[in-house]
């Protein structure tokens, strides 16, 4: 999608930003000869100038546009970054396979505001299509260029450019989840993440054997049944005036399928377990957009990448594993594999790094799903600083978050009779937070740690969200790129 910043509006379709108040809606800007049609128009609507909400006029005798539109940015007193980028998203997905080929959106008071509906309009207009080889004509965008109109065309470029590298990794973020699992698995995934090398990323691989050494036997028990090779993948992007000040450190799930291995799930629904490595792809594409935009930041990446199979030499509810940690876990079911496989990466990062603080995200537990639904992310910490930050970030990118507990009660749950541990706890009870204190176990004393349960944001089935596709959101890309922003760059 070709994004422009212009001064007069030119395309086959152009919409005006309108505000609520009191008295109806108020137009940004009004178009000459409109006025009364537009009018009209929006009490037949019963328009209110609502975030998002859209009205439209085809063919009207006092435009050169085929299509002019009017979209509701909410009240000015309310309106923030967010609103902007709503209204910019709701526009796109009303025209974007309607016929037109180019946009014009007016009424931007200055560019800041204009740089973030440029933002809306991109996230909006993305679209996963590369196995829909015979697609029907008319669901195939039209849509190709939008232009916002500004005065300042040239700032609003540049408040553009953070924000289309977030976006980038937004939509990496998004195709990553969106791949099938025979075209993206732990091998194929690691090749993927080594060609941010071009973008100053600098990446290391480990492979089964590296990790054998280090003693990760718990991520690598999971990944035993399959016969794709798991990998963990490090991401450094050393951006701060001290390269040597230690580093945040995002820590990533990436189960590339997960089909529960010996503990296997039912057959309905099990094609979504793509997904489940939602986690990683969000923390890969936030290390793409910090490289992007060239972050002021010490920031290092690592996604372990496993694929949880259930052949004859997979991993077994009773078996007992060895954490690199050197803390023994006993295996009551397989199909809580995820935090098998990041307390072997969030020891390394501790090992290798010794960093400032950790926030991981996976998709970790359907609990998480039936607390919170699709709406919030679950945010677990030891830390209230590191989980007022978080929270700041989700509520300013609209991916939210929502605290829950820990705490010594729940971690009786995972103690075992024949091991240090065990990787589930009481059947129905407490699920996700039990899921947390097995983490919490591997992460050193004193040291700033934050988890996100993002199970039920990874992905959502009929999204009504105008900023994100159906199913792949790319959720967990715009919270860390704003938690550096905001907390960690020079």
């Amino acid at each position: 999608m070709q994004i422009k910043f212009s001064a007069e509006p030119a395309g086959d379709a152009i919409a005006y930003l309108a505000h609520e108040t009191d008295k109806g809606p108020e137009l940004a800007v009004t178009p000459d000869g409109g006025e009364a049609a537009i009018k009209r128009a929006i009490a037949a609507a019963s328009f209110k100038g609502g975030v998002g909400q859209v009205i439209e006029i085809l063919a009207p005798d006092w435009s050169d546009a085929a299509r002019v539109l009017v979209v509701g940015a909410g009240k000015k007193t309310a309106v923030n970054d967010l609103a902007w980028q709503k209204a910019a998203a709701s526009l796109v997905k009303r025209v974007l396979t309607g016929g037109a080929k180019s946009l014009a959106i007016v009424g931007a008071p200055d560019r800041v505001v204009a740089a973030n509906l440029a933002f809306g309009a991109r996230l909006a207009a993305y679209r996963f299509d590369n196995y829909r080889l015979n697609l029907k004509s008319e669901k195939k965008p039209t849509l190709t260029s939008i232009s916002v109109v500004t005065e300042s065309a040239a700032g609003a470029r540049a408040d553009y450019a953070a924000l289309s590298a977030k976006a980038e990794g937004v939509e990496f973020a998004r195709n990553l989840v969106s791949e099938p699992p025979n075209v993206l698995h732990p091998e194929s995934y690691a090749v993927r993440i080594q060609e941010l090398v071009e973008l100053g990323l600098e990446i290391e691989v480990l492979d089964v054997a590296a990790m054998a050494k280090l003693g990760m036997g718990s991520l690598l028990g999971v990944g035993q049944g399959s016969v794709r090779g798991s990998r963990l993948v490090v991401m450094k992007w050393m951006g701060a005036k001290d390269k040597k000040a230690a580093p945040l450190a995002l820590i990533g799930k990436g189960v590339t399928f997960d089909t529960g291995g010996i503990s296997l799930k039912p057959g309905p629904g099990m094609q979504d377990m793509k997904g489940d490595m939602g986690g990683s792809a969000a923390v890969v594409g936030a290390m793409m957009s910090l490289a992007k935009r060239k972050a002021k930041a010490n920031v290092v990446g690592l996604v372990g990448l496993v694929e949880n199979m259930p052949d004859g030499n997979a991993q077994r509810p009773g078996d007992i594993v060895k954490a690199a940690a050197g803390k023994t876990i006993e295996i009551q079911n397989t199909d809580a594999e995820g935090r098998l496989v990041l307390c072997d990466v969030l020891w390394y990062a501790q090992k290798k790094f010794n960093p400032k603080a950790m926030v991981d995200l996976a998709t970790l537990t359907g609990a998480i799903i039936i607390s919170l639904g699709n709406e919030h992310a679950g945010l677990f910490s030891n830390n209230d600083e590191l989980s007022a930050k978080l929270t700041a970030a989700g509520k300013a990118e609209g991916e939210p978050v929502w605290r829950l507990p820990l705490g010594p009660g729940y971690d009786k749950q995972i103690d075992s009779e024949v091991a240090d541990m065990k990787n589930i706890g009481a059947a129905g009870n407490a699920g996700s937070i039990t899921a947390a204190q097995f983490l919490q176990r591997f992460v050193d004393e004193g040291r700033a740690w934050a988890h996100l349960d993002i199970a039920g944001t990874a992905w959502k089935p009929g999204n009504d969200n105008p900023l994100e596709p159906t199913w792949a959101t790319g959720w967990g890309v715009r919270i860390l790129d704003r938690l550096v922003a905001d907390n960690y760059e020079d």
